[in-house]
């Protein structure tokens, strides 16, 4: 059985025994519906959600189990929640959603005013549009549910009081409605009634409850309430990891921009101090950093939690910080008194030494749980496999749709996703063979993000992903060290001949791609003639090609942007992010303007 400890106010009578009231240290417990006979992958924990009603612990064999705090009946026992094939669950302050590996999502409302408030809709089935029914991920606010489709749009379902829909009206949405399209992320608490979706390019927008500065667009924006998603400004640089969302505030785990590693990660706060929520003794309109005397410079953040009003850190050294209100004892640190800056929670011994990596945080309205859950350890994998199947290049097998048009996939994950079975690969030739090639790239999408990952299958796509990070920085080198031996096609232009590698061309264009990999075409070294492009779009195209990026010394113009768009589209360059055209228009907007450009237009 794995470890599990709690701590806080003891709001579920069913789910373990102790007469206190308030636990103030961290506790370690056992179900007590354990049942003897349940295999290891039964009792594992997979997640646990937890929010002002209802705590409900996720198995890794996809089973759930839903615990009702006092205040809806406390006679109850724990209750198993009849949907198969469960891979998230959230809970909000007045709401609760599942969301299946078919990526359906079930949910409840204990506001709802309907005959049976027990009862889960699918409310994935609701999205009007049905080819965007398929949902990758899901999170509560306090109020609202927020959906994620497999085509990156965002939905949102339930209360909109506070416009936490991004629109003014109405109060309460019975049906999803569509927030944003081209989202990466999305983030809200268990008792926030704001949101963040992050999009494609890394940029931050939030709608919702302001009145506290919970938003982090500063102090110039004095509106209680930010009725349409705006774009945060002033987000501190580096990778967005995560952000959760309390009452009154929010708070950003931020990884920072080098090459290590092992990249150093900071948690940022924003919001009202006045019930200790942000790690720090003073209001932030803006995201400003949390520091502590206590975090050490070769430790790192593993993992954070935000409740209503308190935060628990874990960190690679096997620390657990708290702060924030701690009236019910959600701090673990022995008292109920409460902190505005972080302090370190003395643990019982657990597991530790296996890896601390395995332990997850979830923080409730007025309680606090951290479990050992090593399968989550695999969940950045999803987001890897699914950027694989889009990068065409080590694909290896191939299906066709009823309209003829080809998909390409990885014959290596799809034979462990089909359990290692040659007919059922068949079988999937076949409905995709009935198939629109966007209904075909939902099937493959939710193959390859299955969560439950075989460990062997995740060593093996890592290698995979080793390459594919690595191809990056070959290329790079092959330009910078111009070696001969690495150049096997000749590009010609204004008599003049360049030499590049295939396997660049192959993964920068389309047209290079089909040109060396068609079954019919001829595959020696052609000649290809780039005279229409100016010397300066050609130094701009052959350094991004090797590079994705921009060469700095290259001045940028009008007439640049305009060869170099025609370019994009004529050699059909894969476009990854950040792409080509976007790079040429910021590096246009900020260059110092010269007489050359001076009189050009921007787009």
């Amino acid at each position: 059985m794995n470890d599990c400890l709690f701590f806080g106010l003891k709001e579920y009578p069913k789910l373990f025994k102790n007469k206190q009231e308030k636990i103030t240290k961290p506790i370690q417990f056992k179900f007590e519906n354990e049942n003897e006979n349940e295999n290891e992958n039964e009792k594992q924990i997979k997640q646990i959600s937890t929010g002002f009603y209802s705590t409900i612990f996720l198995f890794e064999n996809g089973k759930v189990i839903e615990y009702l705090n006092r205040s809806r009946n406390s006679n109850e026992n724990p209750e198993k929640i009849q949907i198969e094939n469960i891979q998230k669950v959230t809970v909000g302050y007045a709401n609760e959603a599942i969301l299946t590996l078919e990526g359906n999502v079930f949910a409840k409302r204990y506001d709802a005013n309907t005959e049976n408030p027990k009862e889960f809709i699918n409310i994935s089935s609701l999205i009007e549009d049905k080819n965007d029914r398929i949902i990758q991920d899901i999170i509560s606010g306090g109020f609202t549910i927020y959906l994620l489709t497999s085509n990156q749009n965002v939905y949102g379902i339930g209360s909109n009081h506070s416009c936490q829909v991004g629109f003014l009206s109405p109060n309460k949405t019975e049906k999803p409605i569509l927030m944003m399209k081209n989202v990466s992320k999305i983030f809200s608490g268990n008792s926030s009634i704001h949101v963040f979706l992050l999009n494609s390019n890394q940029e931050l927008f939030g709608c919702g409850n302001n009145g506290h500065g919970q938003l982090g667009l500063g102090k110039s924006i004095k509106e209680a309430i930010i009725v349409k998603l705006t774009k945060i400004q002033n987000i501190p640089k580096g990778k967005i990891i995560d952000i959760q969302c309390g009452f009154y505030h929010s708070i950003i785990l931020i990884e920072e921009e080098n090459q290590n590693e092992n990249p150093k990660r900071k948690l940022y706060s924003c919001g009202d101090y006045q019930y200790n929520g942000l790690g720090k003794n003073q209001d932030s309109y803006e995201f400003t950093e949390i520091k502590s005397s206590l975090f050490e410079n070769n430790d790192n953040i593993i993992d954070f939690s935000v409740g209503n009003f308190h935060t628990l850190i874990l960190t690679s050294k096997s620390k657990l910080f708290s702060f924030g209100n701690n009236e019910y004892g959600e701090l673990g640190n022995g008292n109920t008194k409460s902190q505005s800056i972080p302090i370190q929670i003395e643990l019982p011994k657990l597991r530790f030494n296996e890896d601390i990596s395995n332990y997850h945080i979830s923080c409730g309205y007025r309680n606090s749980f951290l479990y050992y859950s090593p399968f989550l350890s695999f969940s950045n994998l999803e987001e890897d496999l699914i950027k694989l199947f889009r990068r065409k290049e080590f694909c290896n097998i191939s299906f066709k749709t009823k309209n003829g048009e080809i998909i390409e996939a990885h014959k290596l994950i799809l034979k462990y996703r089909l359990n290692q079975n040659e007919n059922e690969i068949e079988k999937l030739e076949e409905i995709i063979s009935n198939k629109s090639i966007k209904e075909s790239n939902q099937i493959f999408e939710m193959i390859y993000s299955n969560r439950i990952i075989n460990p062997k299958l995740y060593f093996e796509i890592k290698e995979i992903i080793n390459l594919n990070e690595k191809i990056e920085e070959t290329m790079k080198r092959i330009y910078l060290n111009e070696n001969e031996n690495e150049k096997d096609f000749i590009i010609e232009r204004k008599e003049k001949q360049y030499k590049f590698p295939k396997l660049i061309l192959i993964m920068r264009s389309e047209l290079y791609r089909g040109m060396f990999l068609s079954v019919t075409e001829d595959k020696s070294n052609k000649v290809t003639d780039y005279s229409e492009l100016s010397n300066k779009s050609f130094q701009i195209f052959e350094y991004w090609i090797y590079s994705n990026q921009i060469k700095e010394e290259i001045q940028i113009t009008q007439e640049i942007i305009d060869e170099i768009k025609i370019g994009i589209d004529y050699f059909q360059l894969n476009q990854t992010n950040p792409n080509l055209f976007d790079l040429l228009i910021n590096k246009f907007k900020i260059q110092p303007k010269t007489k050359e450009t001076s009189d050009c237009l921007i787009f």
